[in-house]
């Protein structure tokens, strides 16, 4: 018979392989002790519902009811789409979010002034219209203001709109102000304001032929003024500098120059005849200067 004998070392490793075993197989049944025992003690409940079939489990759980197909009755009662509240809106049969449709429209200041304005709500089919339709009604606070005047002659803003001049009517040119030119037929705020400003350019007018001067002026207007009494302001041309003379309509730069150079070199002006030699002084232009001129 033959005899085996172990190194220490090959006992030691047996000997920890086996500790190693043990505590393996000690956990797993502490383990499963653990999930099977005290989960069946304190939970009895569970555990026998566990322990019954799949199949009988599911007729026991508690069932959750879903309304399915079956919609509550909608219900018919006036109602004002600008104030009903949400639950009113739910009861007249409408969804949950077209409520929110009508809250978010409302939010922005949207009005439903007539019942025709509540068929735009998003979703709403024609036979839900033709059914609330006859319920709609639409508060006098949200009507348009316009029906309180409806009956009305419609007043004339006499500021805006005055009342036109008749054919046999004028006006004196020089003492009119915007508010009376613009009785003019054809003539408005703009060209009642170019009027009076290029008169106040001129230093007043001294005939009704220079409304021409002013851009697209309608000719026709020209008939209703009159001039009286004309009685112009005078430009010194002796003593008045270029800048000073330039700014009138009828010198302009260029003429402003050529008299500071003329009382420069000659002295004095006593006639604006002294000045036609110079190409910028024509005849024409003398003529419609000579009522502004003093010396």
């Amino acid at each position: 018979m033959r005899h085996f004998f172990f190194r220490k070392a090959d006992a030691d490793a047996i000997t920890l392989l086996a500790i190693l075993a043990i505590g393996f197989f000690g956990t797993v049944i502490y383990m499963g002790q653990r999930d099977d025992g005290p989960a069946t003690e304190g939970c009895g409940a569970d555990s026998l519902a566990a322990s019954r079939p799949a199949n009988e489990r599911q007729t026991q759980r508690p069932a959750i009811i879903y309304n399915q197909g079956e919609e509550q009755r909608a219900e018919r009662f006036p109602f004002d789409p600008n104030t009903a509240d949400s639950t009113t809106l739910l009861r007249l049969g409408l969804q949950p979010w077209q409520v929110a449709n009508i809250y978010r429209y409302r939010s922005h200041g949207g009005i439903y002034r007539r019942p025709e304005d509540f068929a735009r709500l998003y979703g709403l089919t024609q036979k839900q219209y033709r059914e609330l339709e006859p319920y709609i009604r639409i508060s006098a606070d949200y009507r348009p203001a316009a029906e309180l005047v409806k009956d009305r002659p419609a007043e004339r803003d006499t500021m805006r709109f005055p009342a036109k001049l008749k054919e046999q009517d004028r006006i004196v040119l020089n003492t009119a102000d915007t508010n009376a030119l613009k009785r003019i037929p054809g003539i408005g705020s703009y060209y009642a304001r170019q009027i009076v400003r290029y008169g106040q350019r001129l230093g007043g007018y001294v005939s009704t032929d220079q409304l021409d001067e002013i851009e697209d002026l309608p000719p026709e207007a020209k008939q209703y003024l009159v001039i009286s009494h004309p009685a112009p302001q005078k430009l010194n041309i002796n003593r008045l500098t270029l800048q000073q003379l330039k700014r009138h309509p009828y010198i302009g730069y260029f003429r402003a120059k050529t008299i500071t150079d003329y009382r420069r070199q000659h002295g004095p002006i006593h006639s604006l005849d002294e000045l036609r030699l110079d190409r910028d002084f024509t005849e024409a232009d003398i003529r419609r200067l000579q009522p502004y001129i003093e010396y």
